[in-house]
């Protein structure tokens, strides 16, 4: 009796790419995490550490950005089996606006905008597969898994640079709408206070107001008061990671639900009322379009969630 025939994995070659236009201005890191879909990220910087991956014949920095001609060596990398990788659901959310070079939604709260970190796929990765003949889907930045609300997808990778460069100038309005534990007095109010990131022993990403972070400014406004609790929009003059959440936790109002820097005694009591996630809603985003430079105002509802707790906070009141 005949052995079967073993089949033939095909080895990882050395592959050169010429940068187009549309790659233009992309950080090599990001092009290769696209290029090598499924190889671990820290292979990816091992390599360019190394100079395994080369620019021009030359060695670069992950941070470098790529101009186009650039002619880029990827080293062979060890890709994951494709029957033993987990299948990308595709999925479509709720579109707020659409053309040729953006793609904004409304992200409902407690999905990732992105694989990583336990995660097996986000948004991102859903959309890529529910729109396949979709050259370009990049984020044009990032939303908290348990926060709801407007996200920015670029379609051209134009419009991609351009984003980005906006969102770190400030160029883009950014307004939540939280719901917090207590009392909020002024209709309006500046919040400064510097921002460090940390990890837990668990290693659990954490961030706290410390002398030696990053400069961040949150402006508060109060919309509403429910007895000890009060809604609130928060308009984000910088882009920190948790930044509203912490911002307004410092000031002694902790978002309701929020599980990490939040009052678990509350968390527990609005469980009881059936609320069981994070009060954070992006609402609402204003900005100049990065391709047309027209005005865009876009707004996005709350969740029917939100909108229930809220009408039971009024019956408690």
């Amino acid at each position: 009796m005949r052995k079967p025939l073993a089949v033939k994995k095909t080895m990882p070659q050395v592959r050169i790419l010429e940068i187009s236009p549309e790659w233009a201005g992309q950080r090599l890191d990001n092009f290769l995490v696209r290029e090598c879909k499924g190889v671990p990220k820290s292979h990816i910087y091992k390599a360019i550490r190394s100079g395994q991956v080369r620019v021009n014949k030359g060695r670069v920095k992950n941070e470098y950005r790529l101009q186009e001609g650039d002619v880029v060596r990827i080293p062979p990398m060890r890709m994951p089996d494709p029957e033993a990788a987990p299948r990308v659901p595709p999925a479509q959310f709720p579109v707020v606006f659409e053309d040729d070079y953006l793609l904004v939604i409304n992200k409902p709260e407690g999905v990732a905008v992105h694989g990583g970190s336990g995660v097996s796929f986000g948004v991102i990765e859903q959309l890529r597969a529910a729109r396949p003949e979709q050259k370009l889907l990049e984020l044009g930045h990032r939303l908290d898994r348990d926060t709801s609300g407007l996200l920015i997808i670029a379609k051209r990778r134009r419009a991609l640079v351009a984003i980005h460069d906006m969102f770190r100038d400030g160029q883009i309005e950014k307004f939540y709408q939280a719901l917090v534990e207590g009392d909020w007095v002024n209709d309006r109010q500046h919040i400064k206070a510097p921002l460090l990131r940390w990890m837990t022993a668990s290693g659990e990403r954490r961030v706290r107001v410390d002398a030696e972070g990053r400069p961040s400014h949150t402006i508060v406004s109060l919309l509403q008061r429910y007895g000890q609790y009060s809604l609130l929009e928060a308009e984000l003059k910088t882009g920190r990671t948790h930044q509203i959440r912490v911002h307004l936790a410092h000031a002694g109002f902790p978002i309701i639900g929020d599980d990490k820097y939040g009052s678990d005694a509350v968390r527990a009591q609005f469980a009881q009322w059936g609320f069981k996630r994070m009060f954070l809603h992006a609402a609402r985003l204003r900005m100049r379009h990065p391709v047309t430079d027209q005005w865009l105002d876009f707004e996005a509802p709350l969740p029917q969630a939100c909108t229930e707790i809220l009408i039971t906070l009024e019956k408690h009141r």
